[in-house]
């Protein structure tokens, strides 16, 4: 019988085309590490999300949801065209594991 690891609860900052950056994962984010993230993100001419991932993130086969906290700075793209990106693109990075 094989172990299935726990699912992963991870702050994310999520572009919007999808990428995204681990926040964290042990704790919550401070303030300060979310308005430096957010200044990050502007400065580079993006908008974005602060977010939640609840799964398992490596695991192809394990569905993840994705909660919006609150908006990184202004966007123009909606946030559901964003977490479509991102679920994409991990579908893709995902697809030759076996797990």
């Amino acid at each position: 019988m094989t172990r299935r690891p726990a699912s992963e609860h991870r702050w994310l900052v999520l572009a919007e085309d999808g990428r995204h950056v681990t926040l964290s994962r042990q704790t919550d984010p401070t303030d300060d590490e979310i308005a430096r993230s957010a200044e990050a993100l502007c400065a580079t001419g993006q908008g974005g999300w602060l977010a939640v991932l609840e799964g398992r993130y490596y695991q192809r086969r394990d569905k993840v949801s994705l909660l919006m906290v609150r908006q990184l700075g202004p966007t123009k793209t909606a946030w559901e065209a964003a977490a479509e990106a991102f679920l994409t693109a991990r579908r893709r990075a995902t697809a030759s594991r076996t797990g």
